[in-house]
């Protein structure tokens, strides 16, 4: 019996240990995004993310993820909208395709810990993914544009978070003791005034 958490679900499934996890995802979940590529863990195609850390999932046993947390690139982002999916399609990335969801799979995992990158730094990076199609610098593009990307969105919902607090103190002035103490002596003066003539 293998158990763990599966793109935020629960999965209890039968199923040998010794199973490479990705066959597991594959054949018995039907998660055929991660792909299968060297079966030596040397090209990257079957990465997914394991309790939050990239993981090649050919020499994986399912074993080694009992009770923990694996995502795949089918739940990387509810609406596919990560960061690295936007940035794959405006630099027109894929040719074959095949090995992109490891080469995204890596790449994410890199720029969680490294937000801002250096040029040096991405290579040194995805230098364990490989693509038969050579589209390296593409790839490299892409992963500078993601981080561009995310570091726009932080600093809109940074904006967005000052707009909200700005117009939730809206119509609130500030205390001025000099117009309270006016308004009062007003007032006494009309009260003591009332009534004549």
């Amino acid at each position: 019996m293998a158990n763990f958490t599966l793109n935020g679900k629960a999965v209890s499934l039968e199923v040998d240990p010794q199973t490479p996890l990705l066959w597991v995802l594959r054949e018995h979940l039907g998660l055929t995004g991660t792909k299968f590529g060297c079966g030596i863990a040397q090209c990257g195609a079957c990465t997914v993310h394991l309790n939050g850390t990239a993981a090649r999932t050919c020499v994986l046993p399912v074993l080694a993820a009992e009770g923990g947390d694996i995502v795949t690139i089918e739940g990387l982002a509810e609406n596919d909208d990560h960061p690295l999916q936007q940035a794959w399609v405006e630099e027109q990335v894929p040719q074959c395709g095949y090995c992109q969801s490891g080469q995204i799979m890596q790449a994410a995992d890199f720029l969680k810990h490294t937000p801002n990158p250096t040029d040096e730094q991405v290579t040194a990076a995805m230098a364990g993914n490989l693509c038969r199609c050579m589209a390296y610098v593409r790839i490299h593009r892409a992963v500078k544009r993601a981080a561009a990307i995310a570091s726009e969105r932080d600093m809109a919902q940074v904006m967005g978070q000052q707009t909200e607090a700005t117009a939730a103190t809206a119509g609130v002035g500030t205390f001025d003791p000099r117009a309270t103490a006016d308004a009062v002596s007003h007032s006494a003066a009309e009260e003591t005034s009332h009534g004549k003539v």
